[in-house]
């Protein structure tokens, strides 16, 4: 088996291991240190080695005796040794069929912690990356991740957590399990900064972490929307570059998208839409079929999306949400009827420097025949925004407007 293979095994089993140590000793802190020193151990050993017969037995064991370990090296508690080793009998079989991902997600979730740190949390413990790579993805140091993670597991500590599926405030808990995977994924979509437009690495964890959480809720209308939306989503990604040069959604090459990442996710979206409760999820899903299902970008149904967009403003609404709209309003009812109501958008201070306010009026004066004024917002755009790529597409349509 080749190291990528390994990787992705590790990958796969890291939170099973995690859970496995969580539900046994407790203390969820030492018990994901533990399981990182045994992910190392295995990335180093079973290349050359050879993977064991049982490789997830092989991680429990190994970080069940890490675990151990550190709670020795720890003098405060060196008179409960013998409470630990009784904790930890011989197993014939450490690797229990019970699959704790779903609680792991959960408690990476928790409502104690920023937003930042549940990303970086469920990268790390359920998603298995390193800290380096997680840095790496989100361009920051790995200090600062190694911080982040700290100081969240410290939180978790001390909010009392337990390791198990609440029972109250259930809605709650797996909204923001969903609003974390999402966030990991746009991160990947479309990068925030850097050189590169797209980080791999991340949407194609946040898909795999879905695809873990629809095996535990089959019959969750969300989890399947946001799955729906993520393949659909990323099957436009080879289309969304051209020499690394951003090319929009109307001038892609479809020939170029991923038909069975859309003919999944239309088939999710189509059967949720028709058998569970709508939320925001699968709205935005299904504008994304609707894009998806278009041969050309003339053919796209625009009363259609600004219809989805409607609903979606009306049951979560929220500043990307408002631009998304404004685009469909131009399409169906031509750019003035749009600027009016960017113009309107704008008193949402989370709107009033956003760098797309910029590129969408930029457009929109653009289809009006206003070209100056179009170029100078272009630029104002290009200035805001510290995504190389997308900075280099505003400026090249400025330039073009010259």
């Amino acid at each position: 088996m080749t190291t990528p293979s390994i990787t992705g095994l590790l990958r796969e089993l890291a939170p099973q291991v995690l859970g496995a140590l969580v539900r046994r000793y407790g203390g969820f802190d030492t018990c994901e240190d533990a399981v990182q020193e045994a992910l190392l151990a295995a990335a180093t050993q079973w290349p050359s080695e050879g993977i064991p017969a049982n490789p997830k037995g092989w991680l429990i064991t190994t970080a069940s005796r890490r675990r151990i370990e550190l709670w020795r090296s720890d003098t405060a508690r060196q008179r409960r040794e013998e409470t630990v080793a009784a904790l930890a009998p011989p197993d014939p079989d450490p690797a229990p069929a019970v699959d704790d991902s779903l609680t792991l997600l959960l408690l990476c979730c928790h409502p104690a912690l920023t937003a930042p740190s549940q990303v970086a949390l469920t990268l790390r413990a359920v998603g298995g990356l390193t800290t380096a790579e997680i840095a790496r993805a989100f361009l920051v140091p790995e200090a600062t991740i190694a911080q982040r993670i700290s100081r969240a597991k410290q939180r978790i500590k001390a909010a009392g957590a337990e390791f198990r599926l609440p029972e109250a405030d259930r809605a709650e808990r797996f909204a923001a399990v969903l609003q974390v995977l999402y966030l990991i994924f746009t991160e990947g979509h479309t990068a925030s900064s850097g050189s590169a437009l797209n980080r791999v690495e991340l949407t194609a964890e946040a898909i795999r972490l879905v695809r873990q959480l629809r095996n535990e809720l089959p019959d969750d209308g969300e989890v399947a929307g946001l799955l729906a939306l993520m393949l659909l989503t990323e099957a436009r990604r080879p289309a969304r570059t051209r020499s690394g040069a951003l090319v929009p959604l109307a001038e892609q090459d479809r020939r170029l998208w991923d038909g069975d990442a859309i003919a999944e996710g239309v088939e999710l979206i189509t059967t949720s839409l028709a058998t569970a409760p709508i939320g925001p999820y699968q709205l935005q899903a299904a504008i994304a079929a609707v894009h998806a299902e278009a041969a050309k970008a003339e053919d796209t149904d625009w009363p259609q999306i600004l219809t989805l967009y409607d609903l979606l403003r009306n049951v979560a609404p929220g500043p990307m949400v408002t631009l998304n709209r404004i685009v469909a309003v131009a399409m169906v009812h031509g750019p003035r009827a749009a600027l009016d109501e960017l113009a309107d958008a704008e008193q949402d201070t989370a709107l009033a420097k956003h760098h797309r306010v910029e590129a969408v009026r930029a457009h929109l004066l653009e289809q009006l025949g206003e070209v100056d004024a179009a170029r100078e917002h272009y630029l104002e755009a290009a200035r805001r925004t510290l995504s190389i790529p997308e900075r280099a597409y505003l400026e090249s349509r400025a330039a073009q407007l010259a």
